[in-house]
C-alpha cells in the first residue's frame, strides 16, 4: 500500500488553487518539478525562462495545460521581467546559473544572472504589488563555518563567487522588505536531488551524474577520500518547503531564510553504495562497478549538515524523504527515462 505524503493543508491549497503564480527557471529541474506540483494543485502558473540549463521537454506534461503559460526569456532583461510579472500574485525565483565550480571559471557571468537578475525581479514584483517573493537561497552561504548542523543565523565567509552571489541575493532580498514592504522568504537549498536533474555537462550535480555511470558501467570519481559529507534532499521535500513558503499566514514566518534539507548528512561513499544497492536491482552487474578517486575540488566545504528546526517551527515543515527513500524514487525515475 502506498504512503500518503501530505505536504500542505486543505486550506493552504485553497490558497494555491485561487492564486496566479510565476517561476522562474521553470524548466529548470527544481522549476519544472514545482510547475507541476502547482498545476496540479489548480493554480495557474507562469514559467519564465531562457534555457540556459533547462529543458523545454521538462514541461512536456503542462506545456498544454490551459492553466500554464510559458515566456521565453531572460531576467537580466528588466523588460522581459517586468512583462512576466504582470498580474501575478505570488512569484518562485528558482533561476540562476548554479555550481561552484562554473563561477570559479566564469565568475562574471554567475553574478550577472544570480545578483542582476535576482535585482530585476525583485524590481519587477515589486512594481507588480506581488504579495509573497519566495527565492532559491543556498547552503553555499555558509561558508567557512565549520559549525554543524547549520543553523540560519551563523554564517562564515564565502568560499566562491557563487556563494558570494547567494548571500547578496539574501541581502537584497531584506533590503526590498525593508525599503518597499515586499514580502520575501528564502530558501536555503542543500544538495537537492531527484526526478529531472540533469546527469549531463560538466557541471552535472553529483548523484545524477554517478547514477548515468553506474548505468554505464564506467567508475565514478570521487573527490577526495570520500569522507566529505552532505545534507541530500529529495526534490518532493524541496516542494513541500516552497509550497508551506507561500501559503504560511504566520507574519514571524515571513521575510526569514530557512534551510531547506532533512537534517541528515551521508558522506560520498556511503552515496556511492547507495546508489549501486538501488540501481543493482535492475541491473545487478552495477554492483561490480568500481569507484575512483580523484583531488578534492577548490571551494568545496567539507561537511554539510543542516538544522531544519526553524522551517519545523515556523513553517510546519516535515520532510518525508530521506536519503535512502529518495534515492530509490530518484534512480527508478532514471532507469525509466535516461
Amino acid at each position: 500500500m502506498l504512503k500518503k505524503i501530505v505536504l500542505i493543508s486543505e486550506s493552504q491549497k485553497e490558497i494555491i488553487s485561487t492564486s496566479k503564480i510565476l517561476v522562474t527557471g521553470g524548466a529548470g529541474f527544481i522549476g519544472s518539478n514545482l510547475c507541476e506540483k502547482l498545476i496540479d494543485l489548480g493554480a495557474k502558473v507562469r514559467c519564465l525562462d531562457n534555457f540556459a540549463t533547462g529543458y523545454k521537454s521538462n514541461l512536456d506534461a503542462i506545456i498544454d495545460n490551459p492553466n500554464f503559460e510559458l515566456i521565453e526569456g531572460d531576467i537580466r532583461d528588466l523588460e522581459t521581467c517586468h512583462k512576466a510579472c504582470e498580474g501575478i500574485d505570488y512569484i518562485f525565483h528558482e533561476a540562476a546559473l548554479g555550481s561552484v565550480p562554473r563561477s570559479l571559471k566564469d565568475p562574471i557571468t554567475s553574478n550577472e544572472v544570480n545578483v542582476s537578475g535576482f535585482l530585476n525581479m525583485l524590481v519587477a514584483a515589486r512594481d507588480a504589488g506581488v504579495k509573497r517573493f519566495i527565492y532559491a537561497a543556498s547552503s553555499s552561504t555558509y561558508g567557512d563555518s565549520e559549525k554543524l548542523p547549520k543553523v540560519e543565523d551563523k554564517i562564515g565567509k564565502p568560499l566562491s563567487p557563487y556563494a558570494i552571489t547567494k548571500y547578496v541575493n539574501e541581502l537584497y532580498a531584506d533590503i526590498f522588505q525593508k525599503s518597499y514592504q515586499l514580502d520575501t522568504i528564502g530558501l536555503r537549498y542543500f544538495n537537492v536531488f531527484g526526478r529531472k536533474q540533469d546527469p549531463n555537462g560538466a557541471y552535472a550535480a553529483v548523484i545524477p551524474k554517478f547514477v548515468m555511470q553506474f548505468m554505464k558501467y564506467e567508475s565514478p570519481v570521487i573527490n577526495g577520500d570520500g569522507t566529505y559529507s552532505r545534507d541530500f534532499t529529495y526534490i518532493d521535500n524541496v516542494i513541500q518547503m516552497n509550497l508551506l513558503a507561500m501559503t504560511v499566514q504566520d507574519e514571524k514566518a515571513v521575510n526569514q531564510v530557512y534551510n531547506t534539507a532533512v537534517g541528515d548528512r551521508t558522506n560520498l561513499v556511503e552515496l556511492t553504495q547507495l546508489l549501486k544497492k538501488h540501481l543493482s536491482a535492475f541491473d545487478p552487474e552495477i554492483a561490480k562497478v568500481e569507484v575512483k578517486h580523484g583531488p578534492n575540488r577548490p571551494g568545496d566545504i567539507p561537511h554539510s549538515l543542516a538544522s531544519v528546526q526553524k522551517a519545523k517551527d515556523l513553517l510546519n515543515y516535515d520532510p518525508k524523504y530521506h536519503i535512502d527513500e529518495g534515492l530509490r524514487e530518484a534512480v527508478k525515475w532514471y532507469w525509466n527515462n535516461l
